[in-house]
C-alpha cells in the first residue's frame, strides 16, 4: 500500500513536466513580445469568448479549446504560435494537441494573461 502511495504521490509531481513537454516548452510574457515583434509569431488565446472581450494581447486570436482542431488549419504553420489562457494551465493541453496537429513551433504563455498583465504589458478589448 506504501508502494502504491509513493508511486501515486511521484507521478502527481511530474505531471506538470510531462504536461510542459508534451506542450513544447513555455515562453515568458518578454520572450512572447520577442516572438511577437521579430518573429511574427501569432497569439492563439484558448479562453472563453467573455473573458477574451474583456482584455486580450492585441491581435490575438480566440479559438476556444473545443474548436481547436477544427481551426488549426487556419494557423500557419510556418511562424510560432504562442498559446494563452488565463494561468497558462489550459494552454498546455491546446498547445500539446497543435503539436499532435503538426505544428513544430508552439509555446505556452507561461503564467498565462495573467502573468502578462502583471508584466505591465497592454491588452486589447477590440475585436478582430
Amino acid at each position: 500500500m506504501l508502494i502504491g502511495i509513493a508511486v501515486t504521490s511521484g507521478l502527481m509531481l511530474l505531471w506538470p513536466i510531462i504536461q510542459r513537454v508534451r506542450a513544447g516548452g513555455s515562453v515568458t510574457a518578454a520572450q512572447a513580445v520577442q516572438l511577437i515583434n521579430q518573429h511574427d509569431a501569432v497569439v492563439v488565446d484558448v479562453r472563453a469568448l467573455t473573458a477574451y472581450q474583456a482584455g486580450h494581447i492585441a491581435n490575438s486570436r480566440n479559438i476556444l479549446l473545443s474548436e481547436l482542431e477544427q481551426k488549426a488549419g487556419k494557423l500557419p504553420k510556418d511562424k510560432p504560435i504562442v498559446v494563452a489562457c488565463d494561468r497558462g494551465n489550459v494552454a498546455m493541453g491546446a498547445a500539446a494537441r497543435l503539436r499532435k496537429a503538426g505544428f513544430e513551433r508552439v509555446a505556452v504563455l507561461e503564467g498565462g494573461l495573467n502573468a502578462w498583465v502583471q508584466a505591465g504589458l497592454p491588452t486589447s478589448t477590440k475585436k478582430k
